[in-house]
């Protein structure tokens, strides 16, 4: 006979867009409604979430709207609660910290959104309690579950490259600013003052994206730059942008085989003419390959064309032939779900997990240098944080 065992979530920050999505309606809901998470012996583990918000009007209607049982405005009454073990936070990067911190001094486990803090001391501190502390810890690393990024890293695991030499990545699209249509992304993105900035959002995604499906990074040479310093906030008055909009990034990453110098375009500034809103192209001495979120091309060394440069003529090679598309031979999830399925295991039964808050910490380490070296115009080594 099946068993069923109940995991109590105060889940904080899910009436904001990525928390309620990703999180609540595609991650959490989802495992309750396909019956939980499967454990080794064989008892089903069932999330039994609790949503926690400053506004009583909206997390009653979320709740109402999704069927959840449990919601409050009572923070400090849920982490009391001994029947929840899991806090998860979704909400301001500026509040993070100190709400970790208050979760894991109840004894919680604690799941995070990243970046985990605005500054590299916090986040190291935040990592040190955690483990003083003993309870179980996670940033969200979702990206790592992309098809595309699984395809590629394949690639890499199976030897296609050869010697990677270089990575080239394109991440954005264009944030309208309210003047002409309404912007798809909150006004506190493009306030330095209350935590925004494209460096501190995507260089802690880019992070874990190169150490884990490419090499390790050394360093950084960064220039973060704000392009549009005007924009209309939810309530259609005019602010004055000040954070970064746009960064262009190189690193230097510890390849197997030397290093490998990889390249990171990241904007809310630009307009789309690619395969995807992010494309990573990595380039090796045995075949190259291009991914985005879902499609994986490669292209192998016998494959390849052998253009000649010729400006007085018009290209007449087509060069999206010759690369062959990296089937889906498994079934893909939703990232976030997987990474919530993994993080619940290894709460329920220590099951493996490796994205602990160290990992988030290094996301804004790496953040940090490279608004230091936009600031200073140089190269900033990577160290090892020693956690």
């Amino acid at each position: 006979m099946e068993r069923t065992k109940r995991i109590g979530i105060i889940m904080h920050g899910v009436t904001g867009r990525m928390g309620m999505n990703q999180h609540l309606i595609r991650s959490v809901l989802a495992i309750m409604a396909e019956g939980g998470v499967a454990l080794k012996d064989g008892t089903m583990l069932m999330p039994d979430p609790i949503i926690v918000g400053r506004n009583a009007d909206k997390i009653e209607a979320l709740a109402k709207k999704h069927g959840v049982t449990r919601w409050t405005t009572d923070l400090e009454a849920a982490l009391a609660d001994p029947e929840d073990e899991i806090f998860f936070d979704a909400a301001s990067t500026a509040m993070r910290p100190g709400l970790l911190r208050r979760a894991i001094d109840a004894g919680k486990h604690v799941y995070s959104e990243k970046p985990v803090s605005e500054g590299l001391d916090e986040a190291v501190a935040i990592a040190r309690h955690a483990q003083a502390k003993g309870v179980k810890n996670g940033i969200v690393h979702d990206k790592l579950d992309l098809p595309g990024l699984l395809k590629l890293k394949r690639l890499r695991d199976l030897g296609f490259f050869g010697k990677i030499l270089s990575v080239k990545g394109e991440f954005g699209y264009w944030v309208f600013t309210g003047d002409d249509l309404t912007p798809q992304r909150p006004s506190w993105n493009y306030r330095a003052e209350d935590g925004g900035g494209i460096i501190s959002d995507m260089l802690c995604h880019w992070r874990y994206v190169l150490d884990n499906v490419i090499a390790p990074v050394k360093s950084v040479s960064c220039l973060g730059f704000t392009h549009i310093d005007s924009r209309l906030d939810e309530s259609g008055d005019r602010y004055t942008a000040t954070a970064d909009d746009a960064a262009y990034a190189t690193f230097l990453l510890d390849g197997p085989d030397g290093d490998i110098v990889a390249h990171i375009n990241s904007s809310w500034c630009t307009r789309v003419r690619r395969d995807d809103l992010v494309t990573f192209q990595v380039d090796g001495t045995h075949g190259s390959a291009v991914a985005g979120l879902h499609k994986c091309y490669s292209q192998h060394r016998v494959n390849t064309p052998k253009p000649v440069w010729n400006p007085d003529q018009p290209q007449t090679l087509d060069f999206y032939e010759g690369w062959d598309e990296v089937p889906d031979n498994t079934v893909y999830d939703n990232g976030f779900k997987v990474q919530w399925e993994q993080f619940l295991r290894h709460v329920a039964e220590d099951g493996p997990w490796s994205y602990t808050l160290v990992e988030g910490a290094k996301g804004v380490q790496l953040a940090e240098a490279g608004y230091q070296s936009t600031k200073e115009r140089r190269w900033i080594d990577i160290e090892d944080l020693g956690l």
